[in-house]
């Protein structure tokens, strides 16, 4: 009875390390399917396609036109918005039906990501799989992805009356929460990860965690870039219109919307992000290196650093070429990859979410 006594604990352990084995591979597996759904948003806003389905259906709207009537409804409810009659009048229906699919391709990986988030989460909640703590970020991550949804119509419907295109206010918050599920997602499967080092310092977790919030707020601003089609002028670089500082840059009243407005302010508002972006991350890596020499930490911050680097030359690549679809998802697509990447790091330099059983042995 003794000897069963002392396993005790370390069973415990080990059960508790093969359920996080098991949560990890399954919010990397919502990674995943979150960066398919935010690039084919992408893909979506650079094709016009985002306002072709002017519905929320969200359980009927799961099935296409399935016939030649039905896609002719579809057609007449797209005919009777401003995109169309002011844009796109006399589209052809086949013409119609490539940017159909660019949404609703959208929308079915928008219900699908929520399906792979929620029907796991209440298999592990019911199995007792998830450890005290765990289950309010988990029910968080889930109640912001009900409110994406919404918040994904309230953009559209921007777009449906008096304009041609959805509102950049609302494109850039879509956008900017679904870069936010996805941090959140990323901190809570690297905080149930093993890490091989103690925690790093205060003051190099505290660095970390601006740098995550620095990739949000450029996040926000690409995502305003895009909802003005801001990248399509103003193509050279390092000079913007000729200038270091570009001239007539607050020339709307009040002075607050050509940070919002503006096509020429946003763009030069998102290049100073991405400068201080650069700055902030080589200042981490140096000084990282100089307090934790030789630690994961470092190799992190270094690595972290060499992918603002690539993403830098992508952005600026993505600008001179004009704005190029596949350029533009690349630059989209990597931006996401640096803010996973800066979210882990952030989440390895304050160590692994406690384990329960080790609660139990200090009891």
């Amino acid at each position: 009875m003794a000897a069963i006594s002392a396993a005790a604990p370390y069973v415990a352990r080990d059960r508790d390390l093969h359920n996080r084995a098991l949560l990890r591979g399954w919010l990397y597996v919502v990674l995943l399917v979150l960066f398919a759904l935010v690039l084919v948003g992408g893909a979506t806003r650079l094709t016009e396609s985002g306002l072709s389905i002017t519905q929320w259906q969200p359980i009927h709207g799961v099935i296409p036109p399935l016939n030649d009537a039905e896609w002719q409804e579809e057609f007449q409810r797209y005919q009777q918005i401003p995109q169309y009659t002011e844009l796109n009048k006399g589209m052809s229906i086949e013409a119609f039906k490539s940017i159909f699919w660019w949404e609703w391709a959208h929308r079915l990986l928008a219900r699908s990501v929520g399906l792979v988030f929620a029907v796991p989460l209440l298999a592990l909640w019911a199995t007792r799989r998830i450890e005290r703590g765990l289950g309010p970020k988990l029910v968080g991550i889930l109640l912001l992805g009900g409110l994406q949804g919404a918040i994904g119509w309230w953009m559209v419907a921007s777009g449906l009356v008096d304009r041609v295109s959805v509102s950049q206010y609302r494109l850039a918050t879509h956008l900017t929460l679904a870069a936010l599920i996805f941090t959140a997602t990323m901190v809570v499967a690297r905080g149930l990860a093993p890490h091989s080092e103690p925690a790093a310092d205060r003051s190099t977790q505290r660095l970390a965690g601006f740098l995550v919030l620095l990739a949000l707020i450029q996040i926000y601003l690409g995502g305003l870039v895009a909802g003005l089609d801001a990248g399509m002028s103003y193509n050279t670089w390092p000079l913007m219109d000729g200038r270091i500082i570009p001239g007539d840059l607050l020339i709307l009243e009040p002075a607050w919307r050509n940070f919002f407005e503006s096509p020429k302010t946003v763009q030069f508002v998102h290049r100073l992000g991405a400068y201080t972006v650069f700055a902030v991350a080589l200042w981490h890596m140096i000084a990282t290196r100089r307090r934790l020499p030789g630690s994961t930490h470092a190799r992190r911050a270094t690595l972290l650093f060499v992918l603002v680097l690539v993403q830098a030359s992508i952005g600026i690549g993505t600008l001179l070429m004009q704005v190029p679809l596949h350029m533009a998802l690349t630059h989209q697509g990597f931006a996401l990859i640096v803010l996973g990447f800066a979210a882990a790091h952030w989440r390895g330099t304050k160590g692994a979410y406690p384990l329960p059983h080790q609660v139990a042995l200090r009891t």
